[in-house]
């Protein structure tokens, strides 16, 4: 087993993706990003890895219509305790969708919704600590939050996850409500205010930024491949982003690295 990049409790840990396509995804994320997708476990109901430069980054499940979620990206905080995190989830205005399980010797998993309806997965670890780098081309780099129940979140990840948050100020967007998981040195995630951006009937959820070289050559190439251009690309004080969706829907959002 590789020696996965420490991260501390609450913070993201794994991705997920859900999908009905196994085939047409695998194809997608191997050509835009250099990914290469193992071969299914059946021990493990079919799961597979993405890995990038040969380590664990990603993991991946078909999505048969037996559980009634979307296809989609999925966000696992780290745990140190998934039964006491996924309680403490109920407590706080979320919901258990998953109940705490041990996953052989890898660790144990969850799913919960939080005070605004998201679907966060809990990680806690065994033998498995999630993906081994973050914060590089070609891999995870932030991780985001869209919720119409802005204060309810962010006191929902605080008091579940333990995070510290960091509400932003901006003068250049005075109703900019975001906070992050912790001082911007060390920040890992966010949480936005989307009451006005979420299109109707769309639900609060998680987004994966991953990292590219060139975010315009990316949307190019994700095009070519069968993908669509949902917003950008544009700059930011961050680097230069764009959101997606790959050939099945399923959002995601790349940015320079």
């Amino acid at each position: 087993m590789p020696s996965p990049h420490p991260v501390p409790a609450g913070a993201p840990c794994w991705i997920e993706l859900f999908t009905d396509d196994r085939e047409r995804s695998v194809r997608f994320y191997e050509e835009l990003f250099g990914w290469h997708a193992t071969d299914p476990v059946e021990e493990y109901g079919g799961y597979w890895n993405f890995e990038h430069a040969g380590q664990p980054i990603a993991g991946g499940m078909v999505n048969d219509g037996s559980t009634g979620a979307d296809d989609a990206w999925s966000v696992y905080l780290r745990s140190d305790d998934a039964v006491k995190t996924a309680a403490a989830a109920e407590a706080n205005g979320g919901m258990v969708i998953v109940p705490p399980y041990p996953v052989m010797d890898l660790g144990s998993m969850a799913v919960v919704a939080d005070a605004g309806g998201a679907a966060v997965g809990i990680w806690q670890v065994g033998t498995f600590a999630g993906f081994a780098t973050t914060g590089e081309v070609g891999t995870p780099v932030w991780f985001e939050l869209y919720t119409r129940d802005f204060d309810a979140v962010v006191d929902f990840y605080r008091d579940v996850f333990g995070w510290d948050p960091q509400r932003l100020v901006s003068d250049a967007m005075p109703d900019l409500r975001y906070a992050t998981d912790s001082a911007y040195e060390t920040a890992r995630a966010g949480i936005m205010d989307a009451t006005e951006g979420l299109p109707e009937g769309a639900g609060a959820h998680w987004q994966v930024y991953i990292g590219v070289t060139d975010t315009d050559a990316t949307v190019a190439r994700a095009q070519e491949l069968g993908g669509t251009l949902r917003f950008g690309p544009s700059d930011s004080p961050h680097g230069r982003m764009a959101e997606l969706a790959d050939p099945t829907g399923v959002l995601f959002k790349v940015i320079t690295a």
